[in-house]
Order: structure tokens, then sequence, then C-alpha cells
């Protein structure tokens, strides 16, 4: 059986970068290299490195990857992703955003 973890924020931390969960958790508990894994993944090891140093986002396609590498879902690493950069952009938009009226919820999904 599969288990989701719930995201919680704390206010003024940035969220946790997926890359850093899988050079603090993953490996670790795989007991293999960046390369192995790398190679596990049919991705380079440069493209896991930039990941692992948060300078490269997971995509669609990575999440996918690490699902499969990982026995959990693809949605947990986008998750963890969109997370990451929302905080970020927001952050960065702070004062811009306070100056955007809101009208309300227009729409409802």
């Amino acid at each position: 059986m599969r288990h989701e973890y719930i995201i919680n924020q704390r206010p003024g931390r940035p969220p946790t970068h997926p890359g850093a969960i899988i050079q603090d958790d993953v490996l670790p508990a795989l007991e293999i290299s960046v390369t192995e894994a790398a190679k596990q993944l049919r991705i380079s090891r440069q493209a896991l490195h930039r990941i692992l140093a948060e300078k490269s986002s997971v995509t669609p396609e990575m999440a996918l990857k690490l699902a499969k590498f990982c026995g959990n879902t693809a949605s947990f690493w986008l998750r963890l992703q969109q997370q990451w950069d929302l905080w970020h952009v927001e952050v960065e938009l702070r004062e811009e955003l306070k100056e955007i009226p809101s009208h309300g919820a227009l729409f409802h999904l």
C-alpha cells in the first residue's frame, strides 16, 4: 500500500525542494550513488546533480521516473515542486501582489 504525506508548510520557512529529499532521504535509504541513481533513472548525472542542487525543477517526466524509482506517485513529486515554486514566487512578488485588488471567487472548480 502506498502512503502519501500531507505537505505542511511552516510560515516563513521555504518548502523543501524535491532535490533535497532525493539527496538526503532517497539516495541514502537506497544506498546508491548519484551516478547509479542517474543510470537507473535513465538521465544524465549532470541532470540529477542540477535537481539535487535545487537548480532544476522536477518536471512531469522526471516526476514519473522518480515515482517508478521510489515506488510512490508522480503527483507527490509534482506537489513538492509546486509548493517550492509557489513559495519562492510569492516571496518575490509579495509587494506587487499587495497592489492587485481581490474580487472574490469568480469561479468555483
